[in-house]
């Protein structure tokens, strides 16, 4: 039996979600299928708390009356097969089902590090799926010692639950000179690792892992300069790579880092396919170069840009800004854009400003945290590039303020003359505001000459 749909959803995450909801919102008359292989999915963000605070994995599950209060239909089942001379798609089940527009939003997998023994038992991957992390979490029950692969957000993110909510060993192992060190410039880094440490989690970075020894199950973890560390569950959170197996046994073109390529309007080399999310290839907002960045924001975009444009172009993606926060222990970290290390490598010539105050007003206020902000800017144009921040939950807002003013390429001058809301109870003081503070060093500062080395 063949069913046809106006708009086809392959995908059930970030993307697929938003995809199908913002082209019901388009085209309301429209039949829209989303197709999806988990009977439940998973909020990735929430992931890491699964491991801790979460006390019930269910708890880190989206909600199903998201897609049907949309009259949004939706079918367990996996797609083996584009057919796109008769647009249509194969299920493994036999079924066949037409489509007029079809969205790939079939995100992404672990990306698998060159590490002998992999296969042994009780080495994880971080995968979105419901029952595999309740093995993780049950393996975790019976160990005391976790060698986590990997200090981006999700192993130090892993790390701070486990440790905090299970106190058990755990060890980070990072082949870059600091956790995070992709995201931040090295004093946040610094400052994230100290509060990793002061939970007790050891890290050793700049380390390669060489193997994962043990008989049938892992025991040791081998890295290459000799350290062996004993290992009752080994987590690899090494970062991921696009699912675009399907799109590329459809004949549809992939880009530079394999991700399926798209233009600005999310459509693929097929006008009547688009894709969006993970699986989707990422151009920097900044210059649009090929980039890694693979977030559930960023796929949220991309998915109200390619549910808006299926039958009329109406949207443009700006490109990847990459705007990310975490929370590490009692302080909240986030950066949007380029960092000061990576502008620099991109031969951007730069200002910087810097300034930091209490978030509250007087800071004798209970809870009261020093709030830092590090922008960076253009020295030709003045214009803002990238920010970082530091402090308590009320940055993990500050940062989608920073995201605006990139988006909209404001000036260290302009952001100076920034108004905002305050309250001593809810932010610095109006002449401390350490956004606006810094916007203001660097805009004094491109007044002045350069200082030539």
């Amino acid at each position: 039996m063949e069913l046809d749909y106006d708009v086809v959803v392959i995908g059930g995450g970030t993307a697929g979600v938003t995809a199908a909801t913002t082209a019901r919102r388009h085209y309301p008359k429209k039949k829209v299928l989303l197709i999806r292989r988990e009977e439940r999915t998973l909020i990735p963000c929430g992931i890491p708390y699964m491991f801790g605070v979460l006390d019930d994995p269910c708890k880190n599950v989206n909600p199903e009356h998201i897609l049907s209060i949309r009259g949004i239909e939706v079918k367990i089942g996996e797609v083996k097969q584009i057919f796109r001379q008769d647009k249509k798609l194969l299920l493994s089940t036999g079924e066949e089902i037409g489509y007029d527009r079809l969205v790939l939003a079939t995100g992404s997998r672990p990306a698998i590090p060159p590490i002998t023994g992999l296969d042994r038992k009780n080495v994880f991957w971080i995968k979105k799926e419901l029952e595999y992390l309740r093995q993780v979490l049950a393996a975790l029950e019976q160990a005391q010692r976790v060698v986590i692969i990997g200090g981006g957000f999700v192993g130090a993110e892993l790390a701070e639950q486990i440790r905090k909510y299970r106190q058990l060993d755990v060890t980070i192992v990072e082949i870059l000179p600091y956790c995070l060190y992709t995201s931040f410039d090295e004093e946040f880094c610094f400052e994230a690792e100290r509060e990793l440490q002061a939970l007790g989690v050891k890290i050793l970075t700049e380390k390669k892992v060489a193997e994962l020894a043990g008989a049938e199950r892992v025991q040791e973890v081998h890295l290459e300069d000799g350290t062996v560390l004993p290992a009752d569950v080994v987590i690899v959170t090494t970062g991921v790579r696009p699912a675009a197996d399907l799109a590329q046994a459809a004949g549809i073109s992939l880009g530079p880092n394999g991700g399926i390529l798209v233009d600005r309007t999310m459509a693929t080399s097929d006008p009547h396919i688009f894709s969006c999310g993970d699986c989707a290839e990422k151009f920097s907002f900044f210059g649009g170069n090929p980039v890694q960045i693979r977030l559930a924001s960023v796929a949220a975009m991309e998915a109200r840009v390619a549910g808006a444009n299926l039958f009329v172009r109406r949207r443009e993606s700006p490109g990847t800004v990459g705007v990310f926060s975490s929370k590490i222990g009692e302080k909240a970290f986030a950066a949007a854009g380029l960092i000061e290390r990576i502008a620099e490598e991109e031969g951007y010539d730069i200002l910087l400003g810097e300034a930091s105050a209490p978030n509250h007003h007087p800071s004798a206020l209970p809870g009261t945290f020093e709030t830092k902000v590090k922008l960076v800017f253009d020295r030709y144009t003045g214009i803002l590039i990238g920010g970082q921040a530091v402090g308590s939950d009320s940055v993990g807002e500050l940062v989608n303020l920073l995201s605006a003013c990139l988006l909209h390429r404001m000036t260290a001058v302009e952001m100076a003359a920034f108004q905002m809301g305050t309250h001593p109870l809810l932010t610095p003081s109006p002449p401390a505001y350490p956004l606006v503070v810094a916007a203001e060093e660097a805009a004094v500062a491109k007044l002045e000459p350069k200082q030539e080395d």
